[in-house]
């Protein structure tokens, strides 16, 4: 999970509002908003005592979008899939996901709008999927991408096109 220090550093330590976090009364949140209504704020909710960190945001106001990353050892119950608006919250797995979309919105640079799903291989399956996206001429991330895809179309055949 994202540390205190990695968020503090993400947002160039710029804090400009901090409170308890609505009904989790050993619960603070920070917040850093550029101050534009078209620009960003990133938030992280934290336990002050033991600086555990229960989730990261990242709203980007310019595009409409918003992130969020969530400690799966300590989840915050009741949290509403509602950022503002129309806009819903997009959920991440992984930490490096988060950061690499929280610093180009940041810096106002275009990011990658997927969300990255880490995935456990041993090494043979590594070798034997690798060489499986040689044969087909694609790259290993295509293979998985697919994958996947066919996995979530079997299960749900309306979830991508309603998920856009």
């Amino acid at each position: 999970m994202i540390t205190l220090k990695e968020w503090m550093e993400i947002a160039q330590y710029r804090i400009t509002e901090g409170s308890d976090y609505y009904a989790w009364g050993t619960v603070y949140a920070l917040t850093s908003w550029s101050g534009d209504h078209d620009g960003y704020s990133l938030e992280i909710i934290f336990n002050p005592k033991t600086q555990v960190v229960h989730q990261v945001q990242a709203c980007d106001y310019k595009h409409q979008r918003a992130y969020r990353l969530t400690n799966p050892d300590t989840p915050l119950e009741g949290a509403d899939n509602q950022a503002w608006d129309d806009v819903k919250w997009i959920d991440l797995e992984a930490d490096d996901d988060w950061i690499q979309k929280a610093l180009a919105i940041v810096a106002g640079e275009d990011y990658d709008t997927r969300v990255s799903v880490p995935i456990e291989l041993s090494d043979e399956e590594l070798l034997k999927y690798m060489k499986l996206a040689h044969e087909q001429d694609i790259t290993f991330n295509q293979l998985i991408e697919r994958a996947l895809v066919e996995i979530i179309n079997k299960h749900d055949p309306n979830f991508l096109k309603n998920n856009k």
